[in-house]
């Protein structure tokens, strides 16, 4: 997504950049594919194309990227948040709070009407941030096809036939 502006947040050694050309693709497809529950086996391209629609945030030690996030948002009244990660070797110490914190602030992620995310473990990072569970949760659909990345793409359009 371009943005025009590109974002930087430095503490220490450590720099959350919103320069989508530093993303080392390779590692976040990896992480997502390997290690996340959420989007186990999602293919590198699915990965690349998402990327190109999310403001992006890489989280770097020393240029190397050990942590992402991105938003979904049409910079005006909603975003979603998806995809947060700091790798293993470089939790609890407070880079998944700076990383949220710099998401946040973000100059064009501000004044929105509503953000939302899904998550099946990390309630109290995001709680701190003032997230909450739904108010009405009624209110909300999905559509959810948690095989997508096992399907081909000539079935994946049969999906709309329903």
């Amino acid at each position: 997504m371009s943005l025009g502006n590109l974002y930087e947040w430095k503490r220490g050694d450590h720099l959350i950049s919103t320069d989508s050309s530093l993303l080392d693709v390779d590692l976040v497809s990896s992480y997502l594919s390997n290690e996340s529950y959420w989007a186990r086996g999602i293919p590198r391209e699915t990965v690349a194309r998402s990327l190109g629609g999310s403001v992006v945030f890489g989280l770097y030690q020393k240029m190397h990227q050990i942590g992402f996030a991105r938003v979904i948002s049409d910079l005006a009244t909603i975003a979603y948040l998806g995809d947060v990660f700091v790798l293993e070797p470089h939790r609890g110490q407070g880079l998944s709070k700076w990383l949220m914190e710099s998401v946040l602030s973000h100059p064009q992620l501000q004044g929105l009407r509503r953000w939302i995310l899904a998550t099946r473990d990390a309630h109290e990072l995001y709680q701190r941030y003032g997230f909450a569970s739904l108010v009405s949760p009624e209110k909300f659909m999905e559509l959810h096809d948690p095989g997508v990345y096992g399907l081909g793409v000539e079935a994946m359009g049969s999906r709309t036939k329903r």
